[in-house]
């Protein structure tokens, strides 16, 4: 919630940062928060909406490859120093529809050492309308020249009471019921991530149908 609130704050006051590191273990939110972050500041009526995108503009609207001031990248496979050369000469150019061309890299810790290099130049002096979110699962690899130029958020393991309240909403919308003891015990074995305690949710429900039971 802090992290949301911060985040909230800073498109509210129009205050909002050239480069985040969003850091934390697998499954608690750091690309989706990423994701919306990234909506959030290029929509228009976001201010008016406390912050949130409002899901309807024709900024909201494009998504995937048809949003070009969205770019999100892999540095697990593409990790070489002409990938980040080829980003510190494209993030010249404005965005095409919203205020910020926002450029989101996933599993940062795995550009290369000239790889990082060439992002310091382009973090040292953003463009005004650049906005950078490095998202991380091993933030000691990262080097600390990068890290002194980010606005660092780090994403803690959920705990069990929200794990539960959230995989009930779940159930409730795809109309599966299921025992209290069931609930809690695919809440304990997702240890915190959101993301695996879904996927063992997902395979419950395909085993057992419309009713999930402790057994």
């Amino acid at each position: 919630d802090h992290i949301i609130n911060t985040l909230r704050n800073q498109i509210l006051h129009d205050k909002v940062n050239h480069a985040y590191l969003f850091t934390g273990t697998r499954g608690t939110g750091k690309t989706s928060t990423a994701k919306i972050f990234a909506r959030a500041v290029n929509c228009p009526e976001a201010i008016h909406n406390n912050g949130n995108p409002c899901g309807q503009c024709a900024v909201c609207r494009q998504s995937g490859d048809a949003n070009l001031d969205i770019i999100e990248m892999d540095a697990a496979s593409n990790n070489g120093v002409d990938y980040a050369r080829d980003i510190r000469e494209k993030v010249q150019y404005p965005p095409v529809n919203g205020k910020y061309k926002v450029y989101i890299i996933d599993e940062v810790h795995m550009l290369s050492v000239g790889a990082f290099n060439a992002l310091l130049k382009t973090l040292e002096e953003p463009p005004k309308h650049a906005m950078f979110i490095l998202c991380t699962t091993e933030v000691h690899k990262i080097p600390q020249t990068i890290l002194s130029r980010c606005m660092r958020f780090d994403f803690k393991l959920v705990s069990e009471s929200e794990l539960s309240a959230l995989l009930l909403s779940v159930l409730g919308e795809i109309g599966v019921a299921a025992e209290e003891e069931a609930v809690k015990l695919i809440t304990r074995s997702g240890e915190g991530s959101v993301r695996d305690m879904l996927t063992i949710a997902d395979t419950c429900v395909s085993y057992c149908g419309e009713r999930i039971t402790y057994e």
